[in-house]
């Protein structure tokens, strides 16, 4: 029987410690000769025997794209949890290149002489199946709280889960005998025999007892890989390669694995026997249409959300569903909680173009559009929906050297884009934490550490390549529809699905970069007092705060953070002077350093959020009296555990208001607060929001249908509208504070 799966070909290499050079030289020389598997035999009691796992990992580091795994591991001598631990780590460290090989004990004698109690052969596999159990369960960083088994020989009491592989790590089993096939069968991916320990008909056997424990588990038996080590053959390479498509053929085999440490034979293999096996093999599945092997388990299958039609997911574009290996990555944004129903990961416009059309047919679905997935308002995942990832939309290239201008992708994170630009000397303002994506602050607006002399994020935008609600691909800028350019500098969520911008961006060297902790127990007069030493500042010269309540025995801090856009010592301390003189200062950093650097303070890892994010948002002209002391009730009220406030004017007022979407030029400060509880954080922010003149929706959380009047001015909504009714008259982007169009708003 033919199980469908793709072909691989790999060397199966003496760990000797003679020369310990030579199977580094042979992995290398492997990967050189297009083997996709270099393969080592595990025997720690052999003093003539390098340490296998060691070996694995020092060929990790001496090769580029070669898989490697262990053929196979005594489990008896590799504790399961320490193993667990050890197999992600060299997969991380590989960019997850780690097949893992397991096998029940064997050499007992030996075994025994290193402190390992020997083991029945019934024992042996049902610690092996335990062995797998922890392992994977180590693995499984989706669930909370620690491991806990109860098994008779390998047990765990609440060891940490983690690290998670960087890709689902497959195990395949050295399997022969009843017990150890049926293991297989319930909780493995792989077969993993010899081919001189297999008798006429053992193959088919052991498939047959495989499929029917794979059967009895609720698996599909396509799913499990069957892999062979097939000695070296004298034979001529054709007539090799006719043998091996007949295993492949006839008794599924999909992967074949040659001893042998002859350097001209593993060139042999790769260079001549493994296309003709993949010819041959090529040709008669392709005559008896047989069908591949399938890619998610049943298991993964019965997780599919419904009202959503898999079969249709767009050719090309990576999907991500509910039960792969990724999904746990992808799910959940830094502020919330997802459990959506498909990732679609375009790579490209078109892609993109493809990814949008499929939500078109999904009218009643949720969609969300991510770039980074950082957004504060956490609209970039969804229950049950579809979600369009740009994360490997992410290149940053420069178009014009003399102009400084550059193309970002809209998947990029700014850590990445200050990264790059730091290169050339070069910056452009762009919020305050390097994991936040591209994408949603280029639409939104961006208040960054450079934005009172350079500006906001949008007001370096100089043209955008779009994705419409109808699929069309369009790039717009000041004389292409200069309307929908408009409208996406500051509300570009509602119009279309932003791909890469061109940004003209700023000269910055060196900069000041001060944090500053004080003892901001009279908040209110701290607030005024923080806000007057902004406005007074020059320009160069941006600064935020982040307060929070009193706690128990400690006294209520503030914490500001400044960056003074010089590199002259004396300039920097002069711009810092005024706030040395807010309160008793508690802590200092003052250095000379570069926006990249300040920008580089994020894990630009998988995001894992939890539940959902409740903030509020306003924008004010000035930090008076008022708004200081309507600060301070909301700090003592106990219902915020953030609160923070960032500087605009200077530059950004520069603009006039009717230049981009994002109208509330004038206002001097973006104020944002977060808490747990929605009715008593809204309760305790009336205070606050009273004396404000909008909000800014990307730090705002609420649904309030007044909230989008409240970021837009009427004649700015107006505006917005006509330009929502020609772009996207059906409302398909309406996850991220959707404005409606003219039709739903007269109609």
């Amino acid at each position: 029987m033919d199980y469908g799966h793709d072909l691989l070909f790999g060397a199966f290499i003496t760990p000797t410690a003679g020369d310990p050079q030579t199977p580094v030289a042979l992995a290398r020389r492997a990967e050189a000769s297009d083997l996709d598997l270099v393969t080592f035999q595990d025997h720690p009691y052999q003093p003539s025997f390098l340490d296998t796992w060691t070996l694995m990992s020092y060929v990790a580091a001496a090769t580029d794209r070669v898989r490697i795994a262990p053929n196979v591991l005594n489990v008896p001598l590799r504790p399961p949890a320490v193993l667990a631990g050890a197999a992600a780590s060299l997969d991380l460290l590989s960019g997850g290149r780690l097949d893992l090989g397991l096998g029940a004990g064997g050499f007992w004698d030996a075994v025994e002489a290193m402190g390992t109690p020997k083991l029945s052969p019934a024992e042996a596999v049902t610690a092996l199946e335990e062995a797998i159990e922890i392992i994977r369960g180590r693995w499984d960083t989706t669930q909370r709280g620690g491991l806990f088994t109860h098994g008779t020989t390998h047990a765990v009491h609440g060891a940490k889960r983690g690290p998670r592989p960087a890709h689902d790590i497959p195990i395949w089993l050295g399997a022969r005998k009843p017990r150890m096939l049926a293991l297989l069968g319930r909780a493995a991916d792989g077969w993993l025999p010899s081919l001189p320990w297999l008798e006429p008909g053992d193959y088919a056997r052991g498939n047959a007892r495989i499929d029917e424990a794979a059967e009895a588990a609720g698996r599909d038996p396509r799913a499990i890989r069957r892999l062979l080590n097939v000695g070296s053959s004298p034979k001529d390479s054709r007539a090799w390669a006719e043998e091996l498509a007949g295993y492949a053929l006839t008794d599924g085999v999909s992967a074949f694995i040659a001893t042998g440490d002859d350097p001209r034979a593993l060139e042999l293999f790769g260079a001549e026997v493994a296309p003709a096996v993949r010819e041959l093999v090529a040709r008669e599945r392709n005559a008896r249409g047989t069908a591949p092997a399938p890619t998610r388990s049943r298991a993964a299958l019965s997780q599919r959300r419904a009202g959503i039609d898999y079969d249709a997911a767009p050719a090309g574009v990576p999907v991500i569903e509910p039960g792969d290996f990724e999904y746990p990555d992808v799910a959940n944004t830094y502020m919330r909680g997802g459990r959506p129903g498909i990732v679609l990961q375009p790579t490209d416009a078109v892609q993109v173009s493809r990814a949008v059309a499929f939500a078109r047919r999904h009218p009643d679905v949720p969609l969300s559009v991510r770039s980074g997935g950082h957004g504060i308002s956490g609209r970039s995942t969804n229950d049950g929906g579809i979600v369009i990832d740009l994360r490997r939309m992410n290149a940053i290239e420069v178009l014009d050297d003399g102009r400084r201008l550059v193309r970002v992708g809209a998947g990029a994170r700014w850590a990445e884009v200050a990264a790059s630009l730091g290169e050339h000397g070069w910056a452009l303002s762009s919020g305050d934490y390097g994991g936040v994506g591209v994408g949603g602050l280029a639409t939104a607006g961006g208040i960054g550490w450079l934005a009172r002399e350079h500006g906001l994020t949008i007001d370096h935008v100089r043209a955008v390549e779009l994705v419409l609600a109808d699929g069309s691909i369009v790039r717009v800028d000041a004389e292409h529809d200069p309307d929908l350019f408009w409208a996406v500098r500051g509300a570009g969520a509602n119009m279309g699905i932003a791909t890469s911008f061109d940004f003209e961006v700023d000269e910055v060297g060196e900069v000041g970069w001060a944090q500053l902790v004080f003892d901001g127990s009279d908040a209110a007069a701290f607030l005024e007092g923080w806000g007057a030493a902004v406005q007074a500042s020059p320009r160069d010269l941006t600064s935020f705060l982040i307060m929070s309540g009193a706690r128990r025995g400690q006294p209520q801090t503030a914490f500001v953070m400044a960056m003074v856009d010089s590199a002259d010592s004396d300039t920097i301390i002069e711009r810092l002077q005024p706030f040395a003189q807010l309160g008793p200062l508690l802590q200092q950093s003052v250095q000379l350093t570069t926006y990249a650097q300040v920008m580089a303070n994020a894990d630009l890892g998988p995001q894992q959020g939890a539940g959902e994010p409740v903030s509020r948002s306003a924008l004010v002209d000035a930090i008076t009296p008022e708004v200081a002391a309507g600060a301070a009730r909301l700090l003592d009220s106990g219902a915020t555990h953030f609160f923070s406030v960032r500087a605009l004017g200077g530059a950004v007022a520069d603009v006039p208001d009717d230049a981009t979407a994002f109208a509330h030029r004038s206002a001097a400060f973006s104020i944002a607060t977060f808490g747990a509880n929605e009715a008593r954080l809204e309760a305790a922010w009336r205070d606050v929001a009273g004396h404000s003149r909008g909000l800014y929706l990307s730090f705002e959380t609420s649904l309030r249908p007044e909230r989008v009047g409240e970021a837009f001015p009427p004649a700015t909504l107006e505006r917005l509208r006509a330009v929502k009714s020609r772009v996207d008259p059906d409302n398909l982007f309406r996850d991220n504070f959707a404005i409606a169009a003219e039709s739903a708003v007269t109609g």
